[in-house]
């Protein structure tokens, strides 16, 4: 059994920097990198990437609306599909040329905030992030959801993508993510979200609040990186994954 842990980095700006890249890209597989319009910025980006090349860490672009004010978790809706698409591709080219800037590749898109939430809640917005990955590079893996919009996105487009499950987050019955508005919606305690991922990968599911469960195809998990104990918690996850005999792997390598 194998499983990727990814995170959400560079997601600082300027001199303003939020969470532990460094400490967190010892343990994790895959990062994904805030473009610029949520978070990031050149000098962070390459750096991001240039550290994941030394820890053999595989690097993807994490676009998002361009909110920095609001770190990319408002809606704005006032674009077209057609401008989404553009916007995501915008900010992968700018992923693939700071990671080509630090001798590393991108291998893999994955939608920030409420960019990704609209991904897996309407099937245009799943469809437009698929087509610029396509119109970009369709080598690229698409970070998708289990069940949901961007899982079809990808099948209809003909992309390769990476299912993926949340360790420190609560599920409602339709497989979404609970909104972080709800008590319970986001978990802190490390042991307790390591026994859930647990259980989840060697079952293939997704359990949700409900004690429903969803069979689901996990390929990679994603550990968040901007919480107080957001590197304690991804060093037990995966400590107790492999204690369980589960093999930690990058889902795609440069």
């Amino acid at each position: 059994m194998q499983v990727d842990l990814n995170c959400d980095m560079g997601e600082g700006y300027g001199r303003w920097t939020l969470g532990d890249d460094a400490a967190m890209l010892d343990v994790v597989t895959s990062a994904n990198v805030a473009c610029g319009y949520h978070a990031g910025d050149p000098n962070i980006m390459v750096e991001t990437a240039r550290l994941a090349k030394e820890r053999g860490v595989s690097v993807g672009a994490h676009p998002g609306f361009n909110d920095l004010w609001g770190f990319g978790r408002r809606v704005i809706r006032g674009d077209t599909m057609a401008e989404i698409e553009r916007m995501v591709a915008y900010q992968i080219g700018a992923m693939q040329a700071c990671a080509a800037l630090a001798g590393h590749r991108v291998t893999h898109v994955k939608a920030h905030g409420s960019l990704g939430n609209l991904t897996n809640e309407e099937p245009d917005f799943a469809r437009a992030i698929g087509r610029a990955i396509k119109g970009v590079d369709p080598a690229l893996v698409y970070v998708t959801m289990p069940g949901l919009p961007t899982e079809r996105a990808a099948e209809e487009l003909g992309l390769e993508q990476a299912a993926e499950i949340f360790a420190d987050r609560a599920y409602e019955d339709d497989g979404q993510l609970m909104s972080r508005k709800k008590p319970g919606s986001v978990l802190h305690d490390a042991d307790e979200a390591a026994r859930r991922v647990l259980e989840m990968v060697r079952e293939g599911v997704i359990l949700c609040a409900s004690g429903k469960r969803i069979p689901a195809r996990i390929e990679t998990i994603c550990v968040h990186g901007d919480g107080p104990n957001a590197v304690a918690m991804a060093r037990r996850l995966r400590a107790v994954l492999e204690a369980d005999g589960v093999r930690i792997r990058p889902f795609k390598t440069a």
